[in-house]
Order: structure tokens, then C-alpha cells, then sequence
């Protein structure tokens, strides 16, 4: 699915429809801008919300600290 977009005389970049649909996104949607090479990386910035759980189950054993450095 690879479309092209223009950036526009006052530095807009209009996301294609067909790409919008395909990934779910929304108009007022947040996103990060990554510099990946000489590319970008767009990455939609999740709610908080959607954050909620997603931590559950991690373990903090097993994990050096501070007082075990050499």
C-alpha cells in the first residue's frame, strides 16, 4: 500500500484516504514525527486510555540496579 502525499506551501502533508481507512485513523489524531535515516517515521500517539493494562504483568525481578554496578 504505497501511496505519496505533497507537502503543501504552508508545510501540510494530507494523509491519502485509502491509507486513513486502513489503519483507523481519525480527524484531530495525534501523531510522532521520528527521523529514521533520511526518512520519517509517522507513528500514531496513543491515548491514555488505551495505555491502561498494558503493564500487568511485567516483573521487576530479575532486573540490575543501582547497587550491584561495579
Amino acid at each position: 500500500m504505497s501511496k505519496t502525499a505533497i507537502l503543501s506551501s504552508k508545510f501540510q502533508i494530507t494523509i491519502p484516504a485509502t491509507v486513513r481507512a486502513a489503519r483507523g485513523s481519525k480527524a484531530g489524531q495525534v501523531f510522532a514525527l521520528i527521523p529514521k535515516g533520511t526518512g520519517i517515521l509517522l507513528m500514531p500517539v496513543p491515548e491514555r486510555g488505551d495505555l491502561a493494562g498494558i503493564a500487568k504483568t511485567a516483573s521487576a525481578g530479575g532486573y540490575r540496579d543501582r547497587t550491584d554496578r561495579i
